[in-house]
């Protein structure tokens, strides 16, 4: 997929940078030519000699180098490659980059470039969550900087949390994605996010927990790779991304309706949290406390949006993924309701109130599928709809320009 690519591969200086290694070989695998440049505090991590071998390039370190700067300037670096990518972008990495400083290769390099920039982000649990990290991260992303992770995990210093970068070969999926220019450009998916309100009466409903951040957050990264977004949702208070055809909906007839209206379509996901059941007997106006006690309410049961499309004979989309949100036995009950469903991929989470990923930032899921379960790290919301992305636009083969 990536022959004859050009990547600049800038290595930055933390214990993940070993990670950088096992990159290099799979890309140049792939056929891809690494260009690297070896930061100082990269170098006590990844020697120049193991970098130079592994690239079968000449490794760049020094801005000031004379030789490199007649033969291969910090301009022409910064512009010869298809992909700049940053394994391990740190703290200071993101920073300098935020902030356009350039006082060594690796920052000017960056600040120079005219390419697209995938960055690898790994640092101490505190680093990543600190404010000042935080706003680096949102002002790159503004400036149209991609991402693959961190996620959560163990780390070398000892703590436990968020900062520790992807492996080796989600970040391989996410440059094909990448260089792939709009992998899903042509391609029309639909998805469906955030709660259903099922009335009972005017003032009162049956709802969930669902803040519709994942879906959100999923529809954003789609719209990234290039794809025509149709985005379906329940209510919630968070604004859907710019640019997408947005259908607004309360009960889950209404986003059932929606979802067949919108098809056909290349994917469907369905993120939204539709409730199972809804009120036969819902009032028009507001039912009063009488002397009569609780008043009875009659259920029943909602369509299934997502064995409805999955199991269609005409029109059905090529790749259908659902979501099961579990308290226990996550794995059994999801590869269980694939089965069942007929749909092509589940993504599975634990949602017990201990984890705090209903309704919360982060989520840790299980991608469930033909060959099996796939478990991923504990990662923010929108770390997992960009992976999701990219194994969607892998498995889309998206129209290559």
């Amino acid at each position: 997929m990536l022959h004859g690519k050009r990547i600049l591969l800038i290595i930055g200086g933390g214990i993940a940078a070993f990670k950088s290694l096992e990159l290099i070989r799979k890309l140049r695998e792939d056929g891809a030519k690494v260009t690297p440049v070896l930061t100082k505090a990269g170098e006590q991590f990844a020697t120049p000699l193991t970098v130079s071998s592994l690239c079968v390039d000449k490794v760049y370190r020094d801005l000031f180098d004379l030789t490199d700067e007649a033969e291969m300037g910090h301009i022409e670096l910064s512009r010869a490659a298809d992909l700049v990518v940053v394994v391990p972008a740190t703290a200071d990495l993101l920073a300098k980059m935020a902030n356009g400083m350039a006082n060594d290769l690796a920052s000017t390099v960056l600040l120079a470039t005219d390419k697209p920039v995938l960055v690898a982000p790994a640092m101490n649990v505190r680093m990543w969550l600190h404010p000042a990290t935080q706003r680096n991260v949102a002002t790159l992303r503004e400036d149209g900087v991609s991402f693959v992770g961190p996620v959560e995990g163990a780390m070398a210093c000892g703590e436990y949390g968020p900062g520790r970068m992807v492996e080796a070969r989600d970040i391989q999926d996410a440059i094909t994605v990448a260089l792939a220019d709009k992998a899903l450009k042509g391609k029309r998916v639909l998805v469906t996010s955030g709660p259903t309100h099922e009335p009972i009466d005017p003032v009162r409903y049956i709802a969930n927990r669902s803040s519709g951040t994942q879906g959100t957050a999923i529809a954003k990264a789609l719209q990234g790779q290039g794809a025509e977004v149709v985005f379906v949702t329940g209510p919630t208070n968070i604004a859907p991304p710019a640019g997408v055809e947005v259908v607004n909906v309360e009960t889950a007839a209404e986003m059932l309706s929606a979802v067949e209206d919108a098809l056909p379509a290349d994917a469907a996901i369905f993120a939204a949290a539709v409730a199972d059941w809804h009120v036969t007997s819902a009032s028009d106006s507001k039912i009063k406390k009488d002397i009569n006690g609780i008043p009875a309410l009659v259920l029943a049961e909602n369509s299934d949006i997502l064995a409805t499309v999955s199991q269609l004979k005409e029109g059905r989309p090529g790749l259908v993924i659902g979501f099961a949100a579990e308290t226990d036995d996550v794995i059994a009950n999801a590869t269980s309701k694939r089965e069942r469903k007929g749909c092509d991929w589940i993504v599975a989470n634990d949602v017990s109130p201990q984890t705090g990923i209903m309704g919360g930032d982060e989520n840790e899921v299980v991608l469930i599928s033909a060959e099996g379960a796939d478990a991923w790290p504990r990662m923010g919301k929108t770390a997992v709809a960009e992976l999701l992305a990219s194994r969607i636009s892998l498995a889309l083969g998206g129209e290559e320009t």
